[in-house]
């Protein structure tokens, strides 16, 4: 079986016409969605998906005058019991412009983490050169009842910290640790074995194609043992990320 614990399958139908495709194996999968649309499509895509919904941390930037829109859809969403998790929420401050509405990025956060606890959902990070603001808010983090970095991007030392706090923290990886990222890279190395999770974020994160998609999955897996060292198999280590899986989404 294989695990993609972040993906967008709607926005992978749009880019390419196709619909995301197990490479002969078993997918259980988490997707995620800021609208309406894709979140309904995301919920056809397969029977073993965890679904997500949230405002993105870009949206204010990309197209603010749907941030509202999207934020009234993730409440009626979970009022109606249909989410399976909380996410993408977090903040990006990769660039001047997407910074300029951190007091914005922020209060979506706390209420998508609010959310969360609520409703007992597991919340899903997105976090670009804003760690020092997971660590702000960690104290919130510690009462979900998960919380999975998508494209984990911090260090070692920064994963540790937030598992000391008693954050219950999953990581996961995808591209980067085969495309040179060396912080992703020490990172999968090293943190702990029963936190690790593999992704793709079809589209988003292709490895030597236009388009990163399920197949990548098998590339991620032989990453990881070569970083690791564990004294598994490439079976054992498939296992090992769906019970992560499991343990994460629930």
């Amino acid at each position: 079986m294989l695990i993609d614990a972040h993906c967008h399958p709607f926005d992978f139908f749009s880019a390419t016409g196709k619909k995301l495709e197990s490479p002969n194996k078993e997918i259980f999968f988490a997707s995620s969605a800021w609208n309406l649309e894709q979140f309904l499509f995301n919920k056809a895509s397969g029977a073993n998906g965890v679904h997500a919904f949230a405002v993105h941390p870009q949206l204010p930037v990309v197209n603010p005058s749907l941030v509202q829109g999207s934020l009234e859809t993730l409440y009626r969403l979970a009022s109606e019991n249909q989410l399976q998790a909380v996410g993408e929420t977090g903040f990006d401050f990769f660039n001047e412009e997407f910074r300029s509405t951190e007091k914005l990025q922020t209060e979506l956060f706390i209420a998508h983490a609010e959310l969360a606890i609520a409703k007992s959902l597991p919340l899903i990070l997105h976090i670009r050169r804003a760690m020092r603001e997971v660590f702000t808010h960690s104290k919130i983090l510690k009462k979900t009842s998960a919380v999975v970095f998508h494209s984990y991007s911090g260090a070692v030392a920064e994963g540790e910290s937030l598992l000391r706090r008693g954050v219950n923290v999953y990581f996961s990886f995808g591209s980067s640790i085969l495309l040179n990222h060396k912080t992703a890279i020490q990172a999968c190395a090293l943190l702990p074995f029963e936190r690790l999770l593999t992704e793709t974020d079809a589209p988003y994160q292709p490895l030597r194609h236009d388009f990163s998609d399920w197949k990548d999955l098998l590339a991620i897996l032989q990453g990881i043992l070569r970083l690791r060292g564990e004294k598994t198999d490439i079976n054992g280590l498939e296992e090992q990320i769906y019970e992560n899986f499991h343990n994460a989404y629930g």
